[in-house]
């Protein structure tokens, strides 16, 4: 098991942009949110697993990504995150993004554990807290890659 510790970030809500929605292939959202990333907030578990995003338009929205979320069956929390704009169409597991969606759910659910499951499609599960000004995020990892550059 392996924990980051990150800052939070909690995101304010918004107006959706004209192209927010569209581009995940939605035509209402429960909440819009923003901070770094928009954070829209789906109806359920399954209409986070079935959008299927237009990557071209997601690319003409001014934020760095967009992360999808809902209250989960299993989990507390399922969300999916989209950085096209960075090369980087669906990420498998967003580190980054949970600083946005644990100190949400947290005030939404009134808990400040939550178990967090990433539904791309290599998919991935977290054990998230938020302790104070830091969202921790533990899981289960494998090395990658291990080397020594020198400047």
């Amino acid at each position: 098991m392996y924990t980051l510790d990150f800052p939070p970030r909690m995101p304010e809500a918004c107006e959706a942009p004209e192209k927010l929605l569209p581009s995940l292939g939605v035509s209402a959202a429960v909440e819009v949110l923003r901070s770094r990333d928009y954070v829209v907030v789906l109806p359920n578990e399954e209409a986070v697993r079935n959008v299927e995003p237009d990557f071209n338009l997601m690319k003409e929205l001014d934020a760095i990504g967009v992360i999808i979320t809902a209250k989960g069956h299993e989990a507390d929390v399922v969300s999916r995150c989209f950085y096209p704009g960075l090369g980087i169409q669906e990420d498998p597991v967003t580190g980054s993004a949970h600083c946005n969606v644990v100190p949400y759910w947290s005030e939404k659910l009134g808990k400040t554990k939550l178990f967090c499951r990433q539904l791309s499609l290599r998919g991935g599960d977290l054990q998230c807290e938020l302790a104070g000004d830091r969202v921790l995020m533990s899981g289960k990892c494998v090395l990658f890659l291990q080397g020594e550059i020198t400047v």
